[in-house]
């Protein structure tokens, strides 16, 4: 996820002038602004429910439903919408800590994020692959997983006065690892119960989950920041300390998330024999 720091700067700081810490602009506010999202939603779900319909009596459907019959490729799919939620948790709310808390320039900011990301390439490149050959795809994807609770729970406690090493360098790292082993599992997860000629599908399927399940998820969590944030200044806290209070709470409910996806993945994923198009699951990893 790319993400203009300049402008949720500017955002930022321009509301807390304002005088709100909301981080993201101003939101209509009474009954406009709750007609208003619902009216959206609404649309989303008839869109959705349409999308069924066609797919379902086309003879050539773009995204056949069958394919849903698969266990893992349906586990995959829910695991994926989860663990993005969290993994948008941590960029966004880790970006506006880092500015509006403690006062980091875009620059800074950046570069705060380049050990993660040095990190997470490494892990995908050199550890990932050979976790799967070793261990099969399950352990693995929980490990990443965990290592994204670790760091966001990190997050979570990330006070007013934070120090870069123990605040923001520490879970950076844990959050670096997990997204690098945790990719090639999920994918290898829904492509390895599906034939040959659908894995492409089934890749596509995962990622256009993972990145609605980032959407929904930074939607949530970005209410329910801006709620405890509300909540903080209404009882006396000092703006700093409020936005701090919010973005610990939506660090807090992105680990949740990240736990259900690992409780998911531990007892629905099943251990099977991937095909040659995907990746060999150990010899000893049986079929349940």
């Amino acid at each position: 996820m790319k993400l203009d720091l300049e402008t949720v700067a500017v955002a930022g700081k321009a509301s807390v002038e304002l005088g709100t810490v909301q981080p993201f602009g101003r939101a209509p506010d009474g009954l406009l602004g709750a007609g208003r999202g619902l009216g959206f939603l609404g649309a989303s779900l008839a869109l959705f429910v349409v999308f069924i319909v066609i797919e379902a009596r086309h003879p050539a459907p773009l995204m056949p439903l069958s394919l849903f019959r698969h266990r893992n490729l349906s586990v995959a799919n829910i695991v994926g919408i989860l663990m993005a939620a969290a993994m948008f948790a941590m960029f966004f709310f880790a970006a506006l800590y880092l500015q509006l808390v403690l006062d980091y320039s875009p620059l800074e900011v950046g570069l705060a994020f380049l050990p993660s990301t040095l990190v997470w390439g490494f892990s995908s490149l050199f550890l990932s692959d050979r976790l799967v050959m070793r261990f099969g795809i399950k352990p693995p994807l929980i490990l990443g997983l965990g290592f994204f609770i670790v760091g966001l729970l990190l997050f979570a406690r990330a006070p007013v006065d934070g120090s870069f090493t123990m605040d923001v360098l520490l879970p950076m790292l844990f959050f670096g690892l997990g997204g690098g082993i945790t990719f090639n599992p999920l994918l290898l997860a829904a492509m390895g119960d599906v034939e040959p000629q659908d894995s492409g599908l089934a890749s596509g399927v995962v990622n256009t989950a993972f990145m609605m399940g980032g959407a929904l998820g930074l939607a949530v969590l970005a209410a329910i920041a801006t709620s405890r944030t509300d909540n903080l200044l209404a009882s006396g806290d000092s703006q700093a300390e409020a936005l701090a209070g919010g973005y610990q709470a939506a660090f807090m409910v992105g680990a949740l998330f990240a736990a259900a996806a690992g409780v998911l993945a531990a007892t629905l994923l099943r251990r099977v024999s991937a095909p040659g198009h995907a990746m060999a699951e150990p010899a000893t990893a049986q079929a349940e």
